[in-house]
């Protein structure tokens, strides 16, 4: 890696500012600069309304213990993604006791995570996966009830108008959390904007990109305020243009960004503020995909904390729309069909045809069909409580495969140029919630030299004491950084 230390970021996003914050943390003498193309700091994915806010760490997310047809649940993604997620909890600890960014307003709450499903087959289900879970310490404060008693204990509202015979079962995290990532967003920004040599350009959108012959790479930036037009060099890129990193990334031209597509899902959500019915409610519970949705589509009723108000989000109900980004155009996806990837995309269609009919179906519903879903997991619900709000753009990975021809892939992927002087993020869930990890693979991988000297690995270890060590394997650990990042970020735990 070239010594210049001047590093340009696409995207003023969770991904770019967690890069960022890092980068000047390991090398305070680096330059960073910033493009982001609206006029406002974390307002796509990283927004709390564009974001369920569940601090994915794998307790009720049902999707990341899939069951195999023996019926045997693997647990491997759970332990990645909490481990992942404890990790960023001890980079935004360490943010908080240096006071580096500003804490007048909670960006992350305590709320019990749980995961309810109904059913003889599902309670089954659910055993097992609380009972191979619980052999683990990071997950070893998991509680689990079938008794319809103790379960309305934990979410009265759910359990008012049902029927006390129903087969029901729940598990319950009391260590769960609500983030407000568009909030963390902003207030890691704002710490950058603090530092020497940080520039952020809101309202410019990065054109074109294209490598010199020096490894530099010549960047193409429009003002969309003014219309003016300039170029950037730069040592290193990374594109974090959430949804619009795909179209950056085929611009780059680097042979490692060939056969990558993009199918984008929309999402909406239903949204109650009405106290009467938010105050009886104080937990994220979330429950099984209907067979052939989406990851990203797993009900789930939600306790919300933003900015110091409460609320309720049922969903999400996934639609279509060709847009790559919420506040994108109708043609990013056809204008993102090109010759490296037409196959791998057409492909992975023809083997997803069950998510396109689950899509068409969600589409088509009617508000009344919406409101059915919801009363599964609180039957009482009133009709005129409940509000459709439009949440975030996701855009899954098609990757090229030399079985499938094109695969479609949930879950965040980096690409890297040869050089490693280019990178860009691909995907969506739970990037937000394991954006420390993720950032922290993509500097192994792009400034392995520099992670591997002393100076970087004490700042590491001073950033996130866990580094190096596993949380899985060793409980004792676990439970002490817990107990370390509640207390700073002032969980109940």
């Amino acid at each position: 890696m070239n010594t210049q230390q001047e590093y340009t970021l696409i995207g003023a996003g969770i991904m770019s500012a967690t890069l960022g914050v890092l980068l000047k943390q390991l090398q305070p003498t680096c330059s960073i600069t910033i493009y982001e193309r609206l006029d406002r700091v974390g307002a796509e994915s990283s927004d709390a309304w564009n974001n369920a806010g569940t601090g994915h760490s794998a307790f009720c997310e049902l999707n990341y213990t899939p069951e195999d047809e023996q019926g045997a649940v693997d647990i491997s993604k759970a332990l990645k993604i909490s481990e992942a997620f404890e990790i960023s909890k001890q980079f935004w600890a360490y943010l908080v006791e240096q006071q580096l960014v500003s804490t007048s307003v909670p960006f992350i709450n305590d709320i019990d995570h749980m995961s309810f499903v109904w059913g003889e087959g599902n309670r089954a289900f659910l055993k097992k996966r609380y009972e191979s879970l619980r052999a683990y310490g990071i997950f070893e404060d998991m509680v689990h009830s079938e008794d319809f008693e103790q379960i309305a204990e934990w979410v009265p509202l759910m359990m008012q108008g049902r029927d006390p015979s129903e087969k029901i079962a729940a598990t319950r995290m009391a260590i769960g959390t609500d983030v407000n990532f568009g909030s963390i967003t902003r207030r890691l920004i704002k710490y950058l904007e603090r530092c020497d040599s940080v520039q952020v350009h809101l309202g410019h959108q990065v054109e074109d990109l294209r490598q010199k012959e020096t490894g530099e790479w010549e960047i193409d930036v429009k003002n969309l305020r003014t219309g003016e037009e300039h170029t950037a060099d730069s040592a290193f890129v990374f594109i974090g243009a959430g949804g619009g990193a795909l179209k950056l990334l085929e611009k780059s031209a680097i042979p490692e960004g060939e056969g990558y597509g993009g199918f984008p899902v929309s999402g909406q959500f239903l949204k109650c503020t009405n106290p009467l019915v938010t105050l009886q409610h104080e937990a994220k519970v979330y429950g099984k995909a209907a067979e052939g949705a989406p990851p990203m589509s797993v009900p789930h009723l939600d306790t919300r904390m933003l900015n110091g108000k409460r609320s309720l989000l049922f969903g999400p109900y996934a639609g279509f729309s060709t847009k790559f980004l919420k506040n994108g155009s109708y043609l990013d996806l056809p204008l993102s069909i090109d010759a490296h990837n037409i196959f791998p995309m057409l492909s992975a269609g023809i083997h997803n045809i069950s998510l396109t009919k689950y899509l068409i179906e969600q589409v088509v519903q009617s508000p009344e069909e919406r409101f059915k879903a919801l009363q599964k997991y609180y039957p009482e619900a009133r009709f005129e409580d409940w509000e459709l709000i439009t949440a975030g753009q996701r855009v899954q990975i098609i990757k090229k495969d030399p079985k499938e021809g094109g695969v479609l892939k949930f879950g965040t992927e980096i690409v890297s140029s040869k050089d490693n002087t280019l990178a860009a993020l691909l995907g969506a869930s739970p990037g937000a919630s394991t954006s420390v990890s993720i950032m922290l693979d993509l500097l192994k991988r792009c400034f392995p030299n520099e992670m591997a000297s002393p100076s970087w690995q004490n700042k590491l270890r001073e950033m996130i004491p866990s580094i190096g060590k596993s949380l899985i394997s060793d409980r004792d650990l676990c439970k002490r950084t817990r107990n370390r990042t509640t207390a700073v970020l002032k969980l109940e735990g």
